[in-house]
């Protein structure tokens, strides 16, 4: 969902909550780093912007299209992420994102049809180069003032100003006129529709922006052939008159019913038989709305202000055909389009289905007496092995090109669940299944090292996943995910925390921390590091659940002060590394620099406000979330004192896990610090549900019945942490 709280793109994951408590590596895409392949076209004396609201790739023929076809064929492609402060992003509200590059709406086009803007009035008798000298566009004040809220800080009139002083803009149809027009609404030419195009008019100003109106939404696919038909004409109009040399951007703006991503092809010096790329995304073939406008003026060379969110277009050489190319984009469309449509009934599943799956284990009769228990325990491990390698599966299915297959969806969740059984078969089989936390540890070391390794080499695995990535909803594009940020932190404390318990018990403490120590750093590094994940919140939150792990294995007893330093340790990480992203060149360009870029100069307010709105937004979002305090509070208590509440297998885990009291404190703060530092606020810890409830059923299944311990070790870890 695009909406701008960020609670509302993750949603889907708040029933996982109150159904539980109710009842290697290859990528799907070609790996193409931006940074190395990629190049930025030269500077351009004329620059021509086209727009059809509503274009997919999939209208997009030899036949169709077959002006638009050989434009594409020379130039360089992509998928066009419209993103806007609502789910459906119209197309008169993506005009008015290029006007001022950054996220902005109409006033009246939240619901219902979309607006056809406000009227262009053209003065009349003044002519220029057969252009009107000016025209006005109304009411730019109250839309300024109607953005305000969502706290995107446009910089109204970034594009009309691109050509720099002394050039002139020419607009043809309402939204172009919105687009380029200056905050006083003032324009310095317009026509009223393309028919007044000519070569003499395409040629007078150095930038030319065109609104080809929108594709129908009604009438059926005849209707809509017909007007691809009369666009593409009109489009080989304007490719025809414009001048040698110019760059031809062709977008569209906005969407048509249903949120899409949408097609850009861009023709000019440095865009030959390319795929598109920005840094914004790091992801070939897809490109942001917001990056347009900084392209235009990186182009003109009129420098780009440093609150711009957007990223200037890069072009990476195309290897094959052009229709490779564009089923290729059309395969990430169909990939967002699978994540829209399942998300929220994955979760819903994964929610009342796990519930009801332990309930069916523990209500079906396995025998009489302790082998009953035994036979019942033996099940709930393996049944809560494979539950919890569920999300690392998911990940794990971009191994195989999913969405270009028939049935995208079904194959996806297919080689989901086939891979958790894989998982669950090596945890079941090694010798650490005789450590009592070792079949869980290899599950959480499993499901680490996929998402550390992932943000290490472009977070491939994570897009369109439940648990990782989507373009559609426009937060992130690469790195860790709002849904994946306290499963990965507790994935990592596990696995440090049964790999340091085996040293444990041999009586190498040293090496135990040493163990821990590594483990600490890799899964931090790539999360923190801005050429990785670039995670602000997920690294304020996970830093101090590891270090309350390390000091319990170091017998390092937390003091008050102690403890206030703990919690503010991930603030000092991450301070420090936006600082390196901010003022160091060629550390990889990522939000958590634009961020200290943005607190340094004063501008980081409007940003904060909006993702605290979103923080306390989620608190909204579904009847279920209403519980979720209520388990954060119940969860820390039979943490601490599993004994006063008669949690006598967690006791008994305890006695036999001697880290796990201090791993699973650990995770508990993860979740609480996640919850507030993340925008997503307290869907945050809810979508660690799937992989934590699993893996402790599991864990807690390998006690025995009476209490007795399972194994064996020190206890004094553990008590130092406390």
């Amino acid at each position: 969902m695009r909406a701008v709280t960020g609670w509302k793109r993750h949603a889907g994951v708040a029933p996982v909550l109150g159904a539980f408590l109710a009842g290697a590596l290859a990528w799907t895409f070609p790996l193409t780093s931006v940074a190395a392949a990629a190049r930025v076209a030269a500077s351009s004396r004329h620059v021509v912007i086209v727009g059809i609201g509503g274009l997919l790739w999939s209208d997009v023929s030899p036949r169709a299209t077959p002006v638009l076809w050989r434009i594409a064929g020379q130039g360089a492609v992509g998928s066009l992420d419209v993103s806007g402060v609502r789910e459906r992003t119209c197309p008169v509200d993506g005009w008015l994102t290029l006007n001022g590059a950054a996220r902005a709406a109409l006033p009246g086009s939240a619901s219902g049809a979309c607006p056809a803007g406000p009227a262009v009035a053209r003065r009349s008798g003044l002519i220029a180069g057969g252009i009107p000298v000016a025209a006005r566009v109304p009411g730019l004040s109250g839309i300024e003032s109607y953005n305000a809220r969502f706290h995107w800080q446009p910089q109204w009139g970034l594009l009309g100003s691109s050509p720099g002083k002394g050039r002139c803009v020419t607009t043809v149809g309402p939204g172009a006129g919105l687009a380029a027009a200056g905050r006083s609404g003032w324009l310095r030419g317009y026509l009223p529709d393309p028919p007044s195009l000519s070569p003499v008019v395409l040629q007078e100003c150095a930038l030319t922006v065109v609104d080809l109106g929108s594709l129908p939404v009604r009438g059926g696919a005849g209707v809509r052939r017909a007007a691809l038909r009369r666009d593409d004409a009109e489009l080989g109009v304007v490719r025809a008159g414009m001048p040698a040399g110019a760059t031809l951007a062709v977008i569209a703006p906005g969407d048509g019913v249903t949120p899409h991503l949408r097609v850009i092809v861009v023709d000019g010096p440095g865009y030959r038989d390319g795929v598109l790329g920005a840094a914004s995304t790091r992801e070939p073939g897809l490109v942001l709305l917001t990056d347009l406008t900084p392209t235009v003026r990186a182009w003109f060379g009129s420098g780009i202000p440093a609150a711009v969110v957007g990223s200037p277009l890069t072009s990476s050489h195309r290897d094959g055909s052009l229709a490779a190319a564009v089923s290729m984009l059309i395969g990430q469309d169909t990939a967002a389009q699978v994540y829209r449509a399942t998300v929220t009934p994955f979760f819903l599943v994964i929610g009342f289905g796990y519930a009801a799956l332990f309930g069916a284990v523990w209500v079906l009769p396995w025998g009489r007496g302790e082998d009953r228990a035994q036979r019942r325990r033996a099940v709930t491990r393996v049944v809560g092995l494979w539950a919890a390698s569920v999300p690392v599966g998911t990940l794990l299915a971009g191994l195989v090109p999913w969405a270009a297959l028939p049935h995208p969806a079904a194959v996806l969740y297919a080689l989901a669940a086939a891979w958790a059984a894989v998982v669950t078969g090596a945890a079941l089989a090694g010798p650490w299944r005789r450590d009592p936390l070792g079949p869980a540890g290899l599950v959480a070391a499993v499901t680490a090292g996929v998402i550390a390794l992932d943000m290490m080499t472009g977070s491939h695995l994570m897009r369109e996943t439940p648990f990782g990535l989507s373009a559609l909803v426009a937060g992130r594009f690469y790195g860790l995910g709002n849904n994946a940020v306290v499963m990965y932190g507790a994935a990592g404390i596990l696995c440090a925390a049964w790999l340091g318990g085996a040293a444990l018990r041999t009586g190498a403490r040293g090496r135990a921390v040493a163990v821990m120590g590594a483990v600490t750093i890799v899964v931090v590094a790539a999360a923190a590091w801005p050429g990785f994940g670039a995670k602000v919140g997920g690294t304020v939150a996970m830093v101090p659940g590891f270090l309350i792990l390390l000091a319990a294995a170091a017998s390092v007893r937390l003091t008050p002060r102690r403890r206030a330093l703990v919690v503010v340790s991930g603030v000092a990480l991450v301070t420090v590394v936006a600082l390196i992203n901010y003022l160091v060149p060629g550390t990889g360009h990522s939000d958590i620099g634009h961020f200290a870029g943005q607190v340094l100069h004063g501008g980081a307010g409007p940003t904060l406000r909006r993702k605290i709105a979103a923080n306390l937004g989620s608190l909204t979002a579904s009847p279920f979330v209403l519980v979720i305090p209520v388990a954060v509070i119940v969860a820390a208590a039979v943490i601490a004192r599993p004994a006063m509440l008669h949690a006598s297998r967690v006791a008994a885990a305890y006695r036999a896990i001697p880290l796990l009291q201090p791993a699973l404190s650990a995770i508990w703060l993860v979740g609480v610090l996640g919850w507030l530092f993340e925008d997503s606020g307290v869907t945050v810890p809810a979508a660690a549900l799937p992989f934590l409830l699993p893996l402790v059923a599991a864990i807690l299944s390998a006690m025995p019945s009476d209490g007795a311990e399972a194994g064996t070790g020190e206890r004094e870890p553990a008590a130092a942490a406390v």
